[in-house]
């Protein structure tokens, strides 16, 4: 699934196929989020009578709501390199997709990470494209290193913010889930039960998956699986929880 939104990319990223930002800002104006500001010149003023007219008094019209916003160009690599992706790459542990999101995006994800891009989040799109930098990016390029979880504080509070914005129902339904995720990663009680409330109201699989990252955290208080990667000492019975098959990332 690809967004319809687009613009061209810095140096390096990926350039979704198949749309121009002719077409985007077309598609933006017709939702009335276009472009501020009439691009036509106005017209030149007419020569005044003589002798004057009389004054005419007209009542002005309400002023129009400023439009929307438009994500930022580079947010929308982000979102439509994730949506073509789908959900069959989204949680699976593929060594190429994982090396092309790195290649694509590690410059994008650090700048993040140093808060440069925080002004992307005025938007539904690019809060959820700096979403995606901050708590997918790590777990896909990082996999199996502490720096996976290194940007997940940042990103609960941008997922915070957003949620309260409205930002996460306006985006196409399959997406909604990744404001959700941030919740979802951490290893926190208070965080895992916003994370399950959030999550029922999309359904299955995701209500599941959120219920069942909530009790291994209610029951062992973090994630045992990020034990050996965090250098922590595992427990007996989180290793005997792992070896009976116990959810692992």
């Amino acid at each position: 699934m690809s967004s319809s939104r687009d613009g061209a990319a810095a140096p390096g990223l990926y350039k979704p196929a198949a749309t121009t930002r002719a077409g985007f800002v077309q598609l933006e104006t017709l939702a009335g989020r276009g472009p501020q500001g009439d691009p036509r010149p106005a017209p030149d003023a007419p020569a005044q009578a003589s002798p004057p007219a009389p004054a005419v008094h007209i009542l002005a019209s309400p002023v129009a709501a400023a439009p929307a916003p438009l994500p930022p160009p580079e947010a929308m690599t982000v979102v439509d390199f994730w949506s073509e992706a789908g959900p069959e790459l989204w949680f699976a542990k593929d060594a190429d997709f994982d090396r092309r999101f790195r290649d694509y995006f590690l410059g994008l994800h650090e700048a993040a990470a140093r808060g440069e891009c925080v002004h992307w989040a005025v938007t539904p799109h690019g809060a959820l494209a700096l979403l995606l930098l901050l708590d997918q990016f790590p777990r896909n390029a990082f996999r199996d290193t502490p720096r996976m979880y290194a940007t997940d504080a940042l990103a609960r509070h941008v997922a915070d913010a957003a949620i309260t914005a409205g930002h996460d129902r306006t985006v196409e339904p399959a997406l909604q889930v990744f404001f959700y995720l941030p919740f979802g990663h951490a290893e926190d009680l208070a965080d895992q039960q916003r994370a399950t409330s959030l999550c029922r109201r999309l359904g299955e699989p995701n209500a599941a998956h959120a219920q069942r990252h909530h009790d291994i955290v209610k029951r062992f208080g973090r994630f045992p699986h990020r034990n050996p990667i965090l250098g922590r000492t595992m427990t007996a019975e989180e290793q005997r929880y792992l070896d009976e098959g116990g959810y692992t990332g």
